[in-house]
């Protein structure tokens, strides 16, 4: 028999901590203060040698939990980048990429392969290379022979997934200095204070009819779950969210953002898993025979991660609600009450990433290790 959600596990303190061996929970909530810390670290590394140095490109080099901050980085600059951002997770450099170019290298632990790799490959190139990861790594040697910029992170007590925000403010000054996004210390600042308080919402203490992230972790568990972003950073929190639910929850999600993932998603609300068909979540057949007719599948559910600034009417995202609610289809809202695009972003990534390890901690899953992840370790970094 499959593991079962427990959601009196989840006001159990005790039991919680008895799971979560490596403290992910409290790691999560130091989020705020990891944006702090690293905006000093920056500081002190000397990053604003950024601000002279005129790219004529930029690749962000990451891989496996440090993925998030490349897609991040990508977002902010969309809009404003006059040149090419590009990430790369293996492999080689593009093959432009040369001595007018700048290269950001993001490790936590500054060890994983394919970035180091990477890194080395900037540095043999001449380009300008700045990496984010532990101080006194592999990455920061590498970076110290190329003259680059390196900015450490801590990694006490930390993996690459609950550090994020340790990983990605270096990233998101790096962006404000090159002149590809606007990133000031205000909105880092702010941003810091919103992680605060969601930490605070989300804490263990906090019951479960009135934590946020219990609530949604607990739908997750009675659904097959979508997940949809709406917004300027849509794709990146959706695809955040996806990732925390599969590595840290353990439960498969697809995902998509507006306006170009509508029809897909909107198309799985008369599919198969659809309420009332046979086989769904939906089905109320009394004569259903789980050992004949196999069990049945959990209902499905959109998780709709809103873009607030729209206000009252948010156009497409009202439209896919209204649709899978008149299809049967259970709805997650999930707003982000703040007037930056970038604070509303880390307000679905800081929620999310609490929920999937309320996910894991309520089926009984430590959520910062899985046997079958272990079994990958040395071929490759995850």
């Amino acid at each position: 028999m499959g593991a079962v959600f427990d959601e009196a596990r989840l006001d159990d303190e005790g039991a919680l901590a008895s799971i979560d061996s490596s403290d992910t929970l409290r790691a999560l909530a130091g989020a705020g203060a990891q944006v702090r810390r690293t905006m000093a670290a920056a500081g002190e590394a000397g990053l604003d040698r950024l601000r002279d140095v005129g790219p004529r490109g930029v690749v962000v080099a990451a891989a496996g939990g440090s993925v998030a901050v490349a897609d991040l980085f990508e977002a902010v600059s969309r809009r404003a980048a006059a040149l090419p951002v590009q990430s790369c997770t293996s492999g080689s450099l593009p093959g432009w990429v040369g001595a007018l170019d700048v290269v950001l290298a993001v490790s936590q632990s500054g060890r994983a392969a394919g970035t180091l790799a990477l890194a080395a490959e900037a540095a043999r190139r001449g380009a300008f290379l700045v990496t984010v990861g532990a101080a006194e790594s592999p990455l920061a040697d590498v970076c110290a022979r190329a003259h680059g910029v390196h900015v450490p992170v801590a990694v006490e007590g930390s993996s690459s997934r609950t550090s994020v925000w340790a990983q990605a403010t270096p990233a998101l000054l790096a962006a404000d200095a090159m002149g590809i996004a606007s990133v000031s210390h205000e909105t880092l600042g702010e941003l810091a204070d919103l992680l605060d308080r969601v930490a605070t919402d989300a804490r263990p203490s906090s019951e479960s009819f009135v934590n946020p992230a219990k609530i949604l972790a607990t739908e997750l568990a009675e659904s097959t779950p979508i997940v949809l972003g709406e917004g300027p950073f849509g794709d990146v929190t959706a695809r955040r969210a996806a990732a925390m639910f599969g590595r840290t929850g353990r439960v498969p999600v697809a995902h998509g953002a507006l306006p170009d993932a509508a029809s897909q998603i909107v198309a799985c609300f008369d599919g198969p898993l659809a309420p009332g068909q046979s086989g769904g979540g939906g089905s109320d057949d009394i004569f259903a025979d789980p050992f004949l007719d196999g069990p049945s599948r959990p209902p499905l559910r959109l998780i709709m991660l809103r873009d607030t600034s729209a206000g009252d009417g948010h156009g497409l995202a009202d439209t896919v609600v209204s649709v899978a609610e008149d299809a049967g289809v259970r709805v997650s809202l999930v707003d982000a009450p703040a007037a930056d695009p970038l604070v509303r972003l880390a307000h679905h990534v800081v929620l999310t990433d609490f929920a999937a390890t309320y996910l894991a901690l309520g089926f009984g899953f430590d959520p910062a290790t899985s046997p079958h992840v272990r079994l990958l370790r040395g071929a490759r970094e995850v």
